[in-house]
């Protein structure tokens, strides 16, 4: 007979782990189900550029400081071999190359099946796939019939493919500056923005932004309580003068264009400009199709839950945007999360 599990986690990224952590101490039987053939979750997809926004000494999972310096910036490679260590140091049981294609419900709780055709059983499931899983791209008048390049920042790597081009942008967030900024250095890059980007100084009085977001209780307030989602920052953390670049112009950034024509991307005021390439850095969704059949999923196939926790009895989430704070979908607030759902988990199986 299969053994039933206490907690199936789903997703090996920092959400994952953070919970396996918690399941561990509390001594429950589980497993961590990895869709990728390796730990870390999105990281490993990231752009190889990519600097955390936050310190090292701001970065750490429970039980493990981040290593070095903590008022560097790590690379998104050190942000990997982190999770790698933290998965060893722990030796949380990981199962690489198990993506979850369907969970059923049975009388002893819940069935797992992968996509490799192994099943699973446990009496609760912790869906930790994050928010950051599935790329989104909005529909725009036109994309079908344009002649250039498009992708979404999930699948830039680094600058050499897009020498003396002629780059657009689509979005004003934070990777969508970065990038940018990078890509203005070999092609003519703008970025294509529904408003003005707003900038948040890194530091101030020579400490980072987020000692004092720290400081002032913002950053774990507990938001869930009074019956809302923690609220998300749209403002770019600037560093690297990336403030001082745009306003250079070198990017530049435009008012978001109406549509595509077969040879680029037609501007507010009707002016066609010839494109090469369209990158969207529009963010990502929640994907967990597979706990649809379950009504664990609104219409839009979005996770429901209150500080994590679904109407469905048994079913859990961690590393969700806006979760439980301003902080839950972060190296810095997933631990506290993973706990919360971990002790909701304890009183379940009693």
């Amino acid at each position: 007979m299969k053994e039933i599990l206490d907690t199936i986690v789903i997703g090996g990224g920092q959400a994952g782990l953070a919970s396996g952590y918690h399941l561990q101490k509390k001594g429950l039987r589980f497993l961590i189900l990895e869709a990728s053939d390796q730990i870390g979750g999105s990281w490993p997809s990231y752009y190889d550029s990519l600097k955390l926004f936050s310190p090292a000494g701001y970065s750490s999972l429970p039980g493990l400081k981040f290593p070095g310096n903590q008022n560097r910036y790590p690379q998104r490679d050190e942000v990997i071999r982190y999770l790698q260590d933290y998965k060893s140091k722990f030796e949380l049981p990981v199962l690489i190359n198990q993506r979850v294609d369907l969970i059923e419900k049975d009388r002893e709780g819940f069935v797992i099946r992968t996509k490799s055709g192994e099943i699973f059983k446990a009496q609760t499931i912790i869906n930790a796939t994050g928010s950051f899983n599935s790329p989104f791209v909005p529909k725009i008048a036109g994309m079908d019939v344009f002649q250039g390049d498009t992708l979404h920042s999930s699948e830039y790597r680094n600058s050499k493919p897009f020498h003396n081009q002629r780059v657009v942008i689509v979005g004003g967030g934070n990777s969508a500056v970065q990038i940018a900024v990078e890509l203005s250095e070999v092609s003519r890059t703008t970025l294509a923005v529904r408003q003005p980007i707003q900038f948040m100084k890194q530091h101030i009085g020579r400490l980072d932004l987020h000692f004092w977001i720290k400081l002032i209780g913002f950053d774990n307030f507990p938001f869930w309580r009074f019956g809302k989602t923690a609220p998300s920052s749209n403002a770019v953390i600037d560093t690297n003068r990336f403030k001082d670049r745009i306003t250079e112009g070198n990017p530049n950034q435009q008012t978001m264009f109406t549509s595509f024509y077969e040879s680029g991307v037609i501007w507010p005021n009707g002016k066609k400009e010839l494109v090469d390439t369209v990158i969207f850095a529009t963010g990502f969704r929640p994907s967990a199709p597979y706990l649809k059949l379950l009504g664990a999923l609104d219409e839009d196939g979005m996770p429901l839950h209150k500080a994590g926790i679904s109407p469905v009895p048994g079913i859990y989430f961690v590393g969700l945007e806006g979760q439980r704070s301003f902080a839950s979908a972060t190296l810095r607030g997933v631990g506290s999360d993973a706990l919360f759902v971990v002790k909701k988990i304890l009183k379940q199986l009693k």
